[in-house]
């Protein structure tokens, strides 16, 4: 697991760190079970506080995305597994609508249309 952060964005560090975790899941590099990197890891190893990693973390549980427990550490939930299968229909309709020759914009307007 990659973690990517910017310190010069805009976006909180935190956002960030919780973004590139969903982004493993989503593409399938982090599955349901598979334990995420002590938080005191990930603070050493892309050099910001072991808080923020922890807040990034936190998001995350309260998206259900992982679980926390004290002794066990950050896993992934089995509610995780959906976003991965998501992220498959997202590449193949992103593949179908090459093949039609649609431009990223012109499908990006058709799914806002689409949304409720």
């Amino acid at each position: 697991m990659l973690i990517r952060i910017d310190p010069t964005a805009a976006r909180p560090i935190y956002e960030q760190v919780a973004a590139s975790v969903r982004a493993d899941i989503a593409a399938g590099r982090l599955a349901p079970g598979d334990r995420l990197p002590p938080a005191r890891e990930v603070a050493a190893a892309v050099e910001i506080n072991v808080h923020t990693v922890l807040r990034a973390y936190q998001q995350l549980r309260d998206e259900d995305l992982i679980d926390l427990r004290r002794g066990r550490g950050a896993i992934v939930s089995t509610s995780a597994a959906p976003l991965a299968e998501l992220a498959q229909d997202i590449r193949a309709l992103v593949g179908h609508a090459a093949q039609l020759g649609l431009s990223p914009t012109a499908l990006a307007a058709l799914v806002k249309e689409a949304t409720p």
